[in-house]
C-alpha cells in the first residue's frame, strides 16, 4: 500500500467525490477513479459504495480511516521535519490571519521581508477560517485567540487598541444614549466579540442596522455615513473618510495571537519573517 494511494483515499473520504477529492489534490478526476480502483484491488476490499450523493466508505473503508490518518500524520511530520532544517533563505512562506490584519498590519512587514529575502515566495491567506498549522495548510498565523492545537508554539504577540468611528461629517453620538444613531455589528456566528457587546452597551438607544464578519466593510460602511463602528485603530485609521471618537471611555482591546508548528521553529525563513514582524508591532501596542 503506497502512501499516494492512501493520500487519495483520505481526500475522498472528506470530499464525499470524486470530484471533490481531484480539487483538493488538484489531480484530474480520472486519475483519482483509476488510482482509488487500484488500491481497492490492491487491498482486495470496496472501500466505497457509490450512492446518489456521492461515495460512502464501507465497514472496511471506514475501519481503516483512522490508520490512513496515522499514515498522513507521519508524511506531514516528514515534511516539516525536512523544511525546518533548510538552510537557505528561499523557498515558500504561507500566512495565515483576518481580513484586517492581512490588509492593514501586514503590508509594510510584508514589504520589509520582500526587500531583504526576495527568493521567498510568499502567500497571505485572509479569512475566519483557521487554518491547520500540522497539516502545513499555512506555516505560521495571526490570530485573536490562543491557538488550541498540540504543538503549536505560540506567544501573545501584541495587545492592539479599538475605537469608535464615525463619517467625517457625521455629528458626536451622545456616549451612554446614541439616539438618532445607528450601529454597524459583526456577525457573532463564529463567536461574540467584547468590542461588539461594548458598542451597545454604551450606545443602547442606536439601532443595530447593518452586521458584517469583515472589518474592512465595517470601516467602508461606516466612513459612508450609515453607522457607529468599532474597530481596531489601526484599521479604523488607515480608512478615508472617518473620525474617531474622544469618549471616556474606550472599548476593550484585543490580544494578537502567533503561532506556528514546533517542527518548523528552525525553518529560517520563518524565523526571519517573525523578527520583521516584531519589529513593526512594537508600534501598535495598546
Amino acid at each position: 500500500m503506497e502512501w499516494s494511494d492512501v493520500r487519495i483515499f483520505l481526500a475522498v473520504v472528506r470530499a464525499g467525490t470524486l470530484g471533490g477529492a481531484a480539487r483538493a489534490l488538484q489531480l484530474s478526476h480520472p486519475t483519482i477513479g483509476r488510482r482509488l480502483r487500484a488500491l481497492e484491488q490492491a487491498v482486495g476490499h470496496t472501500l466505497f459504495q457509490r450512492t446518489a450523493d456521492g461515495f460512502v466508505p464501507t465497514d472496511e473503508g471506514a475501519g481503516i480511516v483512522a490508520l490512513a490518518e496515522q499514515m498522513e500524520e507521519g508524511a506531514l511530520a516528514m515534511q516539516r521535519r525536512l523544511a525546518g532544517g533548510e538552510e537557505k533563505l528561499q523557498g515558500s512562506l504561507r500566512i495565515s490571519s483576518a481580513d484586517w490584519f492581512g490588509a492593514f498590519v501586514l503590508p509594510p512587514i510584508i514589504a520589509d521581508y520582500a526587500r531583504s529575502y526576495p527568493r521567498v515566495d510568499l502567500e497571505v491567506l485572509t479569512g475566519t477560517r483557521l487554518f491547520n498549522l500540522a497539516q502545513r495548510e499555512a506555516d505560521i498565523a495571526f490570530r485573536i485567540v490562543p491557538f488550541n492545537a498540540p504543538d503549536v508554539v505560540q506567544r501573545k504577540l501584541v495587545r492592539l487598541p479599538y475605537g469608535v468611528y464615525v463619517a467625517t461629517a457625521s455629528p458626536d453620538p451622545v456616549f451612554g444614549d446614541g439616539a438618532g444613531f445607528r450601529l454597524i455589528t459583526h456577525d457573532t456566528s463564529t463567536g461574540q466579540f467584547p468590542d461588539i457587546a461594548w458598542l451597545k452597551s454604551r450606545f443602547p438607544n442606536a439601532r443595530p442596522l447593518l452586521a458584517s464578519n469583515n472589518r474592512n466593510v465595517q470601516a467602508r460602511m461606516s466612513s459612508h455615513g450609515i453607522g457607529i463602528a468599532v474597530l481596531p485603530q489601526v484599521v479604523g485609521n488607515q480608512v478615508g473618510g472617518l473620525r474617531r471618537l474622544s469618549l471616556p471611555e474606550e472599548p476593550p482591546a484585543r490580544e494578537i495571537w502567533m503561532g506556528y508548528h514546533r517542527d518548523l521553529r528552525r525553518l529560517n525563513r520563518l524565523r526571519a519573517f517573525i523578527a520583521i514582524v516584531n519589529e513593526h508591532v512594537a508600534g501598535l501596542q495598546g
